[in-house]
């Protein structure tokens, strides 16, 4: 058993004594090939609920300042994690994303690159779509609605995945994924309440 699976299981026990989890809309979930999944993001223990919730494994963006500690840094790579600058253009991150989709595996990452509680488009990352587009990818869009008080429910909500080939007429400029990136965050927000739909 790998690392990977190893903590999940453990986790995914753990997890689901202190808190009640469903999942919406699993069907959304490819069995096999490359996706890269798009979640809002409301606290740091949002990795650890989309990664037991879904059984493909999910390689996570994780912002460089957690990398500093060595063990951490250690946990986060076994974990398939790797770092990303959010303050600029991290072309090396881009490209760890896109080798990640051309082994047909699962990314994971949160467009708005940092915790918020609300929709705010203006936190949509570009470089969402670039990915997308560079790795020939659909989005999953994902929203996760909870407190995160002991005890209490979590949702989890998947959509149907979005073709990003389908919304550039042209060969996409920087600001074409700054408005597709706007597109995938307000698909995503749109999943809170609706059952997945």
């Amino acid at each position: 058993m790998s690392f990977y699976k190893f903590a999940r299981a453990l986790l995914s026990i753990i997890f689901r004594i202190i808190y009640r989890i469903e999942v919406i809309g699993i069907e959304n979930i490819p069995e096999k090939g490359r996706a890269i999944l798009c979640s809002n993001h409301i606290s740091m223990l949002d990795p650890i609920i989309l990664g037991i919730s879904i059984k493909r494994p999910i390689s996570f963006m994780a912002k460089k300042e957690l990398f500093k500690n060595p063990f951490i840094a250690k946990l986060l790579t076994a974990l398939a994690a790797f770092p990303v600058d959010r303050e600029n253009s991290d072309l090396t991150a881009i490209r760890n994303s896109i080798n990640v989709l051309k082994m047909e595996k699962i990314l994971g990452m949160f467009p708005e690159g940092t915790r918020t509680k609300k929709m705010d488009l203006e936190f949509a990352k570009p470089g969402v779509s670039l990915i997308a587009y560079k790795g020939k990818s659909p989005v999953i869009p994902v929203f996760i609605e909870t407190d995160y008080r002991l005890f209490s429910k979590i949702s989890i909500n998947i959509g149907k995945p979005i073709i990003i080939d389908d919304l550039f007429e042209n060969k996409p400029k920087t600001e074409d994924h700054k408005k597709i990136s706007k597109y995938i965050l307000k698909s995503i927000y749109s999943l809170k309440n609706n059952r997945g739909k």
